[in-house]
């Protein structure tokens, strides 16, 4: 098994043990992919959920460029409650992960279709 799986499969443990989920393991392999090299990265592989700046390029970057979704306060609503489920005081908070949680919370699998 490579490393991309290996982490892939930290991904879905934490969706299920943290974020009581039962992932989508299609569908979380290509959120993963689509994170790139970023994965594989200590610091950009996960999310700082309590810095402003942080929530605003997951914003940017991925709910209006990637998902193509318009800039609004229900982006900041969906990212708050994403974070809040994944739990505020998990210090690991995966970027695919949070990736995922917002590509169903926003039912935008078929981006990755």
């Amino acid at each position: 098994m490579g490393r991309r799986d290996e982490l892939i499969e930290k991904y879905a443990e934490d969706l299920k043990s943290k974020c009581g989920m039962d992932p989508d393991m299609d569908l979380l392999r290509k959120v993963t992919i689509g994170c790139g090299p970023a994965i594989y990265n200590a610091d950009a592989s996960t999310v700082a959920g309590s810095q402003p700046d942080e929530l605003e390029t997951v914003k940017q970057n991925f709910l209006i460029k990637k998902l193509g979704l318009a800039d609004s306060a229900e982006l900041d609503d969906a990212i708050q409650s994403v974070i809040e489920t994944y739990g505020r005081s998990e210090r690991n908070k995966y970027r695919a992960v949070i990736y995922y949680m917002l590509t169903k919370h926003f039912r935008k699998e078929s981006v990755y279709g």
